[in-house]
């Protein structure tokens, strides 16, 4: 990692994009935000401060120009906020890659890429390789919460039979973007053709069976998917929208890896407004079992910022190509108050 501050460029600035340029204010003795891009209208030509809301400009101006900015600023990573799929921001990806700039992404899809696009992902790693630059997928879901933290379960086993993983979300505690996406309010019938045409749901779940079994080394032989829609018995109340008893309130998505007839890897996601005991849990059956439980379950915006911040780092020090979280070191927390007071700030 170099030994200057990190010069960093926010690429998207939706409510996770604002979150990480927060975060990185924060962390000002080590990160120097030197640019920002989006596409917003009502974002163009702004101080990133008008958008956050701060008393003071901080002299970072937003540009829809990815190209120019990259160019002007020269920075060490952009942190990559757009869209939950590959093949929508490729070419985002690969401007910043042939621009000799590191990567770090929010896309789902990017979080393993190499079944569902092969293509793209080959294109991704051979322009990184070729310009020494890193490309990391990471979140906390997928990225964290259901592979990560399961793989990091088994780092104590001298065998491993099984896994499953349980995340339970209460989305009415999430951004109204996450709740539209997991089909909040609307009806059985409505949730069912926009689960026909691919527009809601959680992105990234068959990613992270995928990145398990690799991480593992395991050959899966297929993957068994099923989206299904959670309907709410009662009215919930969110700051953003109401569910009405009857109404959709969210998900229950569900991905099993197997070898053979055996079911060998188990993740089961129920995301939805008014979720009951909300959890995050990995059951290891191995030699020894492991039985991890955050109760409470992981806040999804702040661990998604995080993962991104504390991921800088991982990158800089990756060697050149794409990769994913099985590739790099363990994540750890960036920029603490420790850290800031042994550096004397």
């Amino acid at each position: 990692m170099a030994s200057h501050k990190i010069r960093v460029i926010q690429f998207g600035l939706g409510p996770i994009g604002q979150s990480c340029i927060r975060t990185m204010l924060s962390k000002d003795f080590a990160i120097d935000l030197v640019g920002a891009i989006d596409i917003d209208p009502d974002k163009v030509g702004h101080d990133v401060s008008d958008i956050l809301g701060l008393e003071k400009p901080i002299g970072v101006v937003i540009s829809p120009d990815a190209a120019k900015t990259l160019a002007d600023t020269r920075p060490d990573i952009v942190v990559h906020t757009t869209t939950s799929f590959l093949d929508r921001m490729y070419d985002q990806l690969m401007l910043c890659a042939r621009a000799g700039v590191n990567v770090i992404s929010s896309t789902e899809e990017l979080s393993y890429p190499f079944d569902r696009y092969p293509e793209l992902a080959r294109e991704l790693d051979a322009v990184a390789r070729e310009n020494v630059v890193s490309i990391l997928g990471t979140g906390v879901n997928p990225g964290y919460a259901m592979d990560a933290l399961a793989l990091m379960a088994t780092g104590v086993c001298t065998e491993v039979f099984k896994i499953e993983v349980n995340r339970v979300v209460d989305a009415g505690l999430r951004r109204l973007p996450l709740q539209l996406k997991v089909g909040a309010r609307l009806s059985v019938d409505e949730f069912n053709e926009k689960k026909a045409a691919g527009t809601l749901g959680h992105i990234g779940l068959v990613e992270s069976v995928r990145l398990v079994a690799d991480g593992l080394g395991w050959p899966l032989d297929r993957i068994d998917e099923q989206l299904e829609p959670v309907v709410s018995d009662r009215q919930v109340v969110t700051p953003y929208l109401t569910v009405e008893e009857g109404q959709v309130a969210g998900i229950h998505h569900s991905a099993k890896g197997y070898i053979g007839d055996n079911c060998v890897l188990d993740l089961d996601l129920k995301m939805y407004v008014g979720a009951e005991e909300p959890r995050d849990a990995v059951l290891v059956t191995g030699d020894p079992p492991m039985d991890l439980v955050v109760r409470g379950g992981i806040f999804g915006d702040t661990a998604t910022v995080a993962t991104l911040i504390n991921g800088i780092p991982s990158v800089l020090n990756a060697t050149p190509g794409l990769k994913t979280v099985k590739d790099v070191p363990v994540l750890r927390a960036f920029g603490t108050k420790w850290m800031r007071e042994a550096v004397g700030v």
